[in-house]
């Protein structure tokens, strides 16, 4: 049960990636007008907030100095006014870039989304489901803040910067280089700062990852872990895992603790280079106190933007390695594709012909060695054979869930590859032994919240293979909740709901895969009725260990280690003495056997 922690997408790629991010600005693209707008605004915020120092600086040299009482209310009320309109400002920006990032998010989580849905089979089979939640939910989530505060909020660090520099320049450069001589040395701590955070920011993700899989695996099994008494061995693997999150975090904690104050400190030897620099000009009277009052407030002012700088370079790197695993996502192309020009079909008669048939999941096992056979429309054929000879691989190839190897698979004498996987698969309907159920209702389980089909249709189809009567007992009837993979239903109902289901479909091709395998003696004579009905004018392929099941199929075919050894029906079979008749003999042994 333990993770693999050597997963490929784990790695982390480059801090920026200018692929990638032309990939990002694709999805930003249909709201440009927002983004135009929120850059407009920061421009303007920007300048607000340096505008203030300056207007201080008028204060104190213009107004307080003088003695000045009107003036200086003026100046008050013009900074009051100053910070009113900001604060405006502010607010229709925030709301602009948090309504792109949300629409943005919306747009791509849909598509990733849709995009999960076309994946092939294949692709699920070596995919853990918790990594895919991940993509879909975490991942995606990790780039709203890069849409609602990076990409367009990083313009307002730049700009105000740019701001600063233009305010600080105008009114004395050469206090301007000496409060400015620091940078070298933030300069060289952010770059230190960004490579030690990106390499914590790895270990983070990765064991995040872990978490996920872990928690998504050990929840869907939870029968397994409690009927064997695992609790306490899992739990402790559990929090091994946690526990290495939980470092990986605090590690990424201590660079940041280490970070901050140490801007804070070079802000402070600025502002202690201003004093002493800037106080001896005043003492020589170079200098005005106003402009020393405002060299303090840009000071501190300036290193904001650093500090936010920083932080913007952590949602970067948090979007660029999200993003990476997106679009490592969107760029599988494990797909049964259609053909370029379909064969158009409307209805189907039901035959079916397997020709040379080989297959395999992977590369050269074949678990499908040359099949060949054909059903007519409205037979019903069994495939029967031990565990792992292939017949669950037929049904999968049939419904194009995987391609073919070798040979040819025709439906009324048309190459599926030829036809639409949608045109193909709405023609047959198939039960399996693992009933699986959404969280919804026994409607919308039945229907699968199809308009086409009706409530009465719905009910004809639940009355037929005998749900009714249980559904009819339930408290709101059609419209009782269904909990998660049908939790609140035995084995039995929500086998009979999955026959519902594929009835009210009407297709002409119907496929049972063990439908009856988990169901007690009571129900199965039920279903065995409601399969009787369902047969009728229908070709069907049943797959089933119980050849008490199968005994009137109209063919029987064995199968064995991927080849077809025998055909033939229940009375043919048995008098060949072959397979059919050994497995016979395995399930009847206290029965005397008859031909």
């Amino acid at each position: 049960m333990a993770q693999d922690p050597k997963t490929d997408d784990e790695i982390l790629g480059k801090a920026y990636d200018a692929k990638l991010m032309k990939r990002l600005l694709g999805f930003v693209k249909p709201y440009k007008q927002y983004v135009i707008a929120a850059i407009i605004l920061n421009i303007i915020v920007a300048a607000l907030g340096p505008l203030r120092p300056y207007l201080t600086k008028i204060a104190v040299d213009d107004y307080i100095v003088n003695s000045d009482y009107y003036g200086l209310l003026y100046i008050t009320i013009g900074l009051f006014a100053t910070l009113l309109f900001q604060s405006i400002i502010q607010y229709f920006l925030t709301y602009y870039t948090q309504y792109l990032g949300q629409k943005t998010i919306y747009d791509l989580r849909v598509k990733l989304f849709s995009h999960t849905q076309r994946l092939a089979a294949k692709f699920f089979d070596k995919t853990p489901i918790g990594r895919i939640v991940t993509r879909v939910t975490n991942d995606i989530e990790s780039l709203n803040e890069l849409f609602s505060s990076g990409i367009v909020m990083v313009f307002s660090d730049i700009f105000i910067i740019l701001w600063i520099l233009g305010f600080m320049f105008f009114l004395d450069w050469e206090l301007s280089l000496v409060s400015l001589s620091v940078l070298p040395i933030l300069i060289y701590g952010t770059f230190l700062f960004r490579k030690k955070v990106r390499e914590s920011y790895r270990d983070v993700r990765f064991h995040l990852a872990r978490l996920n899989s872990y928690m998504q695996e050990h929840v869907t099994g939870i029968s397994v872990v409690q009927i064997f008494h695992k609790q306490k061995d899992e739990m402790k693997n559990f929090s091994s895992i946690n526990k290495d999150h939980t470092t990986a975090n605090i590690n990424s904690i201590f660079y940041y603790a280490i970070f901050y104050p140490a801007v804070e400190l070079i802000s402070s030897a600025a502002i202690a280079l201003i004093i002493w620099y800037g106080g001896g000009e005043i003492i020589q009277s170079k200098m005005t106190l106003g402009i020393l009052f405002a060299f303090i407030q840009y000071t501190e002012m300036f290193f904001r933007p650093i500090r936010d700088l920083s932080e913007k370079y952590n949602i970067m790197q948090t979007a660029m390695a999200s993003s990476e695993r997106i679009f490592k996502l969107f760029d599988n192309d494990t797909i049964i594709k259609n053909p370029d020009n379909p064969v158009s079909v409307q209805s189907v008669k039901g035959e079916i012909e397997f020709k040379n048939v080989s297959f395999a999941y992977n590369d050269e096992d074949y678990v499908l060695k040359n099949i060949s056979f054909k059903i007519n429309p409205g037979e019903t054929v069994a495939i029967v054979g031990a565990t792992g000879a292939g017949k669950t691989s037929i049904i999968n190839i049939l419904t194009r869930f995987y391609d073919i190897s070798k040979g040819e698979i025709s439906l009324d004498g048309i190459n599926i590859t030829g036809l639409d996987k949608r045109d193909l698969r709405k023609h047959i309907s198939v039960v399996l032994q693992d009933v699986y159920l959404f969280s919804g209702t026994i409607r919308s389980n039945i229907t699968m919240n199809n308009p086409a089909i009706s409530d009465v249709k719905m009910m004809e189809a639940a009355s037929l293979v005998g749900a009714n009567r249980f559904i009819e007992n339930l408290p709101l009837k059609y419209d009782e909740p269904v909990k998660e993979r049908g939790a609140t239903l035995s084995v039995g109902q929500k086998q009979l709901i999955s026959f519902a289901r594929a009835l009210a479909y009407n297709p002409q091709i119907l496929i049972l895969d063990e439908a009856t395998s988990s169901v007690d003696t009571e129900t199965e004579l039920l279903i065995q009725n409601a399969i009787e009905k369902l047969l009728v004018g229908r070709t069907a392929i049943v797959i089933a260990h119980r050849l008490s099941t199968i005994q009137n199929a109209d063919k029987i075919i064995v199968m064995h280690k991927g080849e077809i050894k025998e055909t033939g029906n229940h009375q043919e079979l048995l008098a060949k003495r072959g397979i059919y008749y050994k497995l016979y003999q395995l399930q009847y042994k206290d029965q005397e056997v008859s031909i």
